[in-house]
């Protein structure tokens, strides 16, 4: 889900009431309220916030423009409980590259693909119970992961660290104990993206991308995470805006009953709720023909909580309402549907509002996962007073612009920050003054400036890479040491200065 509070709102159909132009029942806008996550700008919920979650609103979404300080988000939360006392509040606090509570400074936990590396099931369920504990601390309920994609593209844009792995029964075994570990921790677990969003080139925030392969493939590759989570008794389900030709059709999966119904409830067995990503992505919104005819067609097809996104205010989540009430009132989408989508989102609260709070772990546990993860390729010996230069990179919608690599881990070297393209090798060269050169990557592999860069400096000086992305089959020519750490978090970061001999 995207990160992204600024920019235009997304559009909106004109027409908030029934079809024919007649107002909206109150009864059936309430009905719609409590199939809805909302969002809102601020460390504090404005008043329309909290009257909407007076009026029925299911939950809200907290984003990094939300969070400040401990007490600040307790405060925040406590005023949404005061408007109603069984309000869901959800995060995107997965660990790794995507957290919005250490949006400041970075996740003090390796994410998935780290412990995917470790493989200590055991390591992973403590992990995220340490994530459920810190959220179940300040009253939130429902955290909207883990990512349970099997990452099978490298250049996939916007899952690879996120997952788990490539290997479905790798990706499987952690998924189960990241669930246990926040349904430990008093936390739902919402796994994402059904139908599996780990083979995609495209990011659908920006469009929809079609996984075309047989439903067999899915069955082999994909799906055997969720169907792990489902027996686990995970809570919830989140669905991808994807597009699976075999199974969806022309649709994003949000959009499928075949997706939604006939495989995730049917075929898996599941009885939770089925939360969508956020429906002002372009892969639900662009194809649905707005925010508001998609919510319509994601209920339609079996999808209980809808998140709205990021870019949400008062006037945007009535809009949503109004059209849900207006397909009741014009027949196009049955009451009994939105009925047992509200039932469903309310079990998920009152589940939420029973769990008991699990004790605090150990407080430096993500650190030291993330030690383990670490993988050297080559001699580290000699970079003991290395120039550092960390190649800036771009960031994905879902993790927003959060801080990275070793400057705040380091001790005494010097520290660059340059954009590949923009500089060129001799300049570093010249910096670096006869020192080994330590570079600082992210996705290296997918930028042919920063190929070319890292290849052009290990010519003439000895290099290690640190590569903090999805590690993939390219090692550059020459670098005397290739450094995985498989994520870009605080912890991640700490993990590669240590190996380096470097750390503060």
């Amino acid at each position: 889900m995207s990160e992204q509070a600024g920019g235009p709102r997304p559009e909106r159909q004109p027409g908030a009431a029934a079809a024919g132009g007649g107002a909206t029942d109150p009864g059936h806008r309430r009905l719609a309220l409590r199939t809805l996550l909302g969002a809102f700008p601020g460390h504090a919920p404005p008043a329309d916030a909290l009257r909407l979650v007076a009026d029925g609103l299911a939950g809200v979404v907290l984003f990094g423009y939300n969070i400040d300080s401990p007490e600040q988000v307790t405060s925040l939360i406590a005023a949404l409980r005061a408007a109603r006392p069984d309000v869901l509040v959800g995060i995107d606090e997965e660990g790794g590259d995507v957290t919005r509570l250490a949006h400041a400074t970075g996740s003090p936990y390796p994410g998935n693909a780290a412990l995917g590396q470790v493989d200590d099931a055991d390591l992973t369920r403590r992990i995220y119970r340490a994530i459920g504990a810190e959220l179940a601390a300040l009253g939130i309920g429902l955290d909207l992961a883990p990512t349970v994609d099997v990452n099978s593209a490298d250049d996939n844009p916007i899952i690879g660290t996120r997952s788990f792995g490539a290997d479905p029964a790798v990706v499987a075994r952690h998924a189960v104990a990241a669930v246990t570990g926040l349904h430990e921790a008093g936390v739902a677990a919402c796994a994402k993206h059904f139908p599996g969003h780990g083979a995609t080139v495209v990011d659908s925030h920006l469009a929809l991308p079609t996984v075309d392969v047989p439903l067999a493939v899915l069955r082999e590759r994909d799906l055997p995470p969720f169907a792990a989570v489902v027996a686990a008794g995970a809570k919830a389900v989140m669905t991808a805006h994807i597009r699976v030709p075999a199974l969806t059709g022309e649709l994003p999966a949000t959009l499928s009953r075949p997706a939604l119904v006939d495989l995730l409830r049917g075929e898996l067995g599941f009885t939770g709720t089925v939360v969508t990503d956020a429906l002002e992505m372009k892969g639900a919104a662009t194809i649905a023909g707005g925010i508001g005819p998609a919510a319509v067609q994601a209920l339609a097809a079996g999808a209980d909580l809808l998140c709205i996104g990021a870019a949400v205010d008062a006037d945007l989540v009535e809009h949503v309402a109004a059209t849900i009430a207006g397909a009741i009132e014009d027949g196009r989408l049955p009451r009994e549907r939105v009925e047992q989508a509200a039932w469903r989102a309310d079990e998920l609260a009152r589940w939420v509002a029973s769990a008991v709070p699990a004790e605090p772990e150990q407080h430096d546990l993500g650190y030291v996962a993330a030690r383990r993860a670490v993988h050297v390729e080559g001699s580290l010996a000699g970079f003991e007073s290395p120039l550092v230069v960390q190649l800036e990179a771009a960031f994905t919608l879902a993790e927003g612009r959060v801080p990275w690599g070793l400057a705040p881990h380091v001790d005494g070297a010097e520290y660059l920050r340059v954009t590949p393209g923009e500089v060129d090798a001799a300049t570093l060269l010249a910096a670096a003054r006869g020192r080994p050169v330590v570079v600082i990557g992210r996705h290296t592999h997918r930028n042919p400036a920063a190929r070319a860069l890292v290849e052009r400096l290990a010519a003439s000086s000895p290099v290690a890479l640190v590569e903090m992305g999805w590690p993939s089959s390219w090692r550059p020519a020459g670098v005397r040491a290739f450094v995985t750490t498989y994520g870009a978090s605080h912890a991640n970061g700490y993990a590669a200065a240590v190996a380096l001999g470097l750390a503060a």
